[in-house]
């Protein structure tokens, strides 16, 4: 096998010339991989007796994106959209071969190939659009020549990528192959077109756009379909602009126009803010002080205490991913309301064609139900997903520190109580974390690790190996009250009830919330949470206005009434009642009412809570900054293109934020002052 260079090779099979890729692990489109390949093309188109020419790759995958590492750089020649013209203007067809995966880049490679051929477990996709950016090698251009308008749209808008069998049925692949034998049948397809005279070009078609030029109306139509899923983000605009200059111009034309659209993203503060992220969610998983050779614990089994929301969830994480569950409760109607409510959930996903039969039956073979903390013994891994009371949960953990086997983890979901607290009345401490799932636990991506001062580092390495099984992005957090994503909500809480009690009102509060990005403001959060969580639970004991909405039965959604009334639709009113309950607190204040800009709403809720990220990491109750903007964004809604807080502090400059905390007479912490006064930032 002649080797190129270090990552590309090639073989002859009679008259078909096969360039073969093989740099993991995910065949990335690095500059060695685009030299080797450009040299290989040379080689192959200058050799008389090659008719034909296969590119695949070996390992997992085809070519599955750009190089990261390239990200932000000025990438070495051949930049990829030369390679791709020089490939697509071949007078010898090339076959793309692939398997695994064909994102981004690859897919690009694909698409100035002639002719593709997959195995049915391939997937295709652009998914640019989710670092802000749109497909930069004429895959704007030539996918929708290649499918049309109306496939290839939410290949580019969203970058959610197809099965392979769908690619075929819409002409992206010209042949399905079968899974062992990808590498002979790409050969036999080589030698069986390499006779003919002409082959297709993607970027020369024009019979599959007709779609987007005989109904131009078609770009206004996914738009409004996807307004809620595309809000906020520029780079889905352009991606549309992009496709539709397919319709209206020659390749040519229409190349120039991606590119453009290209380089504004690249430039942009949101295509910057989503590459923060992408990096950050991988950093994230990475524990600074603990070795990577730190050994695992197997978890095999997994107990769950509780079969309310909450355990319920959890468990399912847990069976979806294989592993079988024990779930315990004290009353057999709770136990069965609880495994009752996991079966209709698996069963509602089954009905949305995200699941088959025999999977709902699958997993639900997985889970026993149980009334005895006895039958826990035997888990590798216990779950407390109890009230939040500290007394209730160490009585929880005292019980298992009786009953299960010694080198188990021992994890409670507790959201902001003291995890050495918890470990201390057991008599292995070390084997004590906290995993604060986010509800609905079987939906949000989010875990927080919580690290005790105790907990081992196998414990916590399996912790966080197992987070990736479940499907879970996990980031770790040290123990403090709210641990990392509830602690910073505290004052953003603490300042949207104080605007509120200076003149502003609630709904206008969550207003601005809602336009700067989150999915729903701090009240009509309380409202989605419950206005009880937390609450004392005494309707004589009235020090709040929350106090009183719990005390009046305004408990939230739950009761069809909390800061908001709820129609049938659950569709959010301003309530009359609760208007005149702010204005009996705002009178017994005393406090001076007045007009309030939207500016100062903003910037009295976010400052303070980029102050607080900056003292958790003063503290070292976060690892580095990025771990608290990919709390934030698969927690509570933090709109992802700003990068999260701590970056969207940096961008808006910390010296900005100081100023407004100090002019509004809020505290600011000395890990931030430090930072603004060398114009330095939080996440770098």
């Amino acid at each position: 096998m002649p080797a190129i260079n270090a990552v590309i090779s090639t073989e002859r099979h009679d008259n078909v010339f096969v360039i073969i890729s093989n740099s993991p692990p995910v065949n990335a489109l690095g500059a060695d991989v685009r030299v080797g390949m450009d040299a290989a093309l040379t080689e192959a188109l200058g050799d008389d007796s090659v008719a034909a020419i296969v590119i695949r790759c070996d390992g997992k995958t085809f070519f599955a994106g750009a190089d990261i590492t390239e990200f932000g750089k000025m990438p070495a020649d051949p930049i990829l959209p030369v390679l791709c013209d020089r490939m697509e203007a071949s007078p010898k067809p090339i076959v793309a071969a692939i398997h695994g995966t064909a994102l981004g880049g690859g897919l690009e490679v694909a698409l100035s190939c002639h002719y593709r051929i997959a195995v049915p477990s391939a997937q295709c996709g652009l998914p640019e659009v989710k670092l802000g950016l749109l497909p930069g090698a004429g895959g704007t251009q030539r996918l929708p020549r290649v499918v049309g308008v109306e496939a290839a749209l939410p290949m580019i808008v969203t970058g959610n990528p197809i099965k392979a069998k769908q690619a075929h049925a819409i002409g992206l692949v010209d042949r399905l192959a079968s899974e062992d034998t990808l590498a002979a049948d790409a050969i036999a397809f080589a030698k069986e077109i390499g006779g003919n005279m002409e082959h297709p070009v993607s970027s020369a078609r024009t019979d599959k756009i007709i779609d987007g030029i005989q109904n131009p109306a078609i770009f206004d139509e996914f738009r409004a379909k996807n307004a809620r899923a595309l809000r906020g983000f520029e780079a889905p605009e352009a991606c549309i602009q992009a496709v539709k200059a397919a319709t209206e111009h020659p390749y040519a034309e229409g190349i120039k126009v991606e590119r453009n659209l290209f380089m504004k993203l690249m430039m942009g503060t949101q295509s910057a803010a989503l590459r923060h992220l992408f990096f950050a969610e991988r950093a994230a998983s990475k524990i600074d002080d603990i070795a990577k050779d730190t050994p695992l614990i197997d978890v095999k089994k997994v107990g769950v205490i509780g079969a309310g929301t909450m355990g319920g969830g959890i468990s399912m994480n847990f069976l979806s991913a294989g592993i079988p569950v024990t779930i315990l409760e004290m009353q057999q109607e709770a136990l069965d309301r609880g495994m009752g409510v996991i079966r209709k959930n698996y069963e509602a996903t089954a009905k949305k064609g995200r699941m088959t039969a025999e999977q709902v039956e699958g997993a639900m073979a997985l889970l026993t139900g149980t009334l005895s903390y006895d039958d826990l013994a035997d888990c590798d891994l216990v779950i407390e997903a109890v009230y939040e009371n500290m007394d209730v949960k160490k009585q929880v953990f005292t019980k298992l520190d009786e009953v299960v086997k010694a080198g188990a983890i021992l994890a409670t979901n507790t959201s902001y109580l003291n995890i050495d607290e918890i470990a201390a009345v057991t008599k292995r401490p070390e084997a004590v974390l906290g995993l604060h799932f986010f509800s609905p636990a079987n939906v949000m991506r989010l875990l927080e690790i919580v690290r005790g001062a105790k907990t081992g580092p196998s414990e916590l390495a399996t912790a966080m190996a197992l987070s990736k099984k479940i499907k879970k992005v996990a980031v770790v957090a040290g123990v403090c009250d709210g641990f990392i994503g509830n602690r910073m909500l505290m004052p953003r809480q603490n300042q949207a009830n104080a605007l509120v009690m200076e003149g502003a009102d609630y709904w206008h509060v969550d207003e601005v919330i809602v336009n700067f990005g989150f999915p729903m403001g701090p009240f009509q959060m309380a409202d989605l949470a419950g206005t009880d969580i937390g609450w004392h639970r005494d309707p004589t004991r009235i020090e709040s206005i929350r106090d009183q909405l719990c005390a009046d039965g305004r408990l939230g959604q739950k009761a069809s009434k909390g800061f908001y009334d709820y129609d049938e639709s659950r569709r959010a009113i301003p309530s009359d009642a609760v208007k005149a309950i702010i204005a009996d607190f705002r009178a017994k204040s005393g406090a001076e009412q007045r007009e309030i800009s939207d500016d100062e709403i903003l910037e009295r809720q976010l400052f303070p809570m980029v102050n607080e990220g900056a003292m958790i990491l003063e503290e070292g109750m976060a690892q580095r900054a990025s771990d608290i903007d990919i709390v934030w964004i698969n927690g509570y809604g933090w709109p992802a293109w700003t990068g999260g807080p701590m970056f969207w502090a940096d961008t808006v400059g910390l010296d900005k934020v100081v100023a407004g905390l100090e002019k509004y007479g809020l505290p600011v912490c000395q890990l931030l002052a430090d930072k603004a006064a060398s114009k330095g930032k939080l996440t770098k």
